[in-house]
């Protein structure tokens, strides 16, 4: 089983970066998919969550409006659209897998927002 981010780096404030999560090992489309971040000296947080198909998403409140999820079932991937960046969404971002009782997590990515 493999959970593979990319797309992190260094943006300016009201910046965009489109994160990627590729998947391997296990059948991608009956997992719920979400992204998690955790913040420097911080807890991991829930970010969005996607249901298995797609038809159904969560945001957390502090990224609603300017973050989308999203995932291709084809291509094994979900993604994580970011604009309109901000200082405080400086954090390493960790895709997870979910259908329980199985879960798995990618090895995170580091997004920094600075000017």
């Amino acid at each position: 089983v493999q959970l593979v981010e990319s797309g992190g780096g260094l943006v300016q404030p009201g910046g965009s970066l489109r994160l990627s999560c590729a998947a391997s090992g296990f059948t991608f489309s009956t997992y719920a998919m979400s992204w998690y971040r955790q913040p420097p000296g911080k807890e991991r947080e829930l970010v969005a969550s996607i249901s298995s198909i797609g038809g159904s998403t969560v945001y957390a409140d502090s990224v609603k409006a300017r973050f989308t999820i999203s995932r291709d079932n084809a291509k094994n991937t979900v993604y994580l659209q970011m604009n309109s960046l901000k200082p405080e969404d400086t954090a390493v971002y960790y895709c997870r897998a979910l259908r329980r009782p199985s879960g798995f997590w990618g090895q995170g990515t580091q997004v920094t927002v600075s000017s």
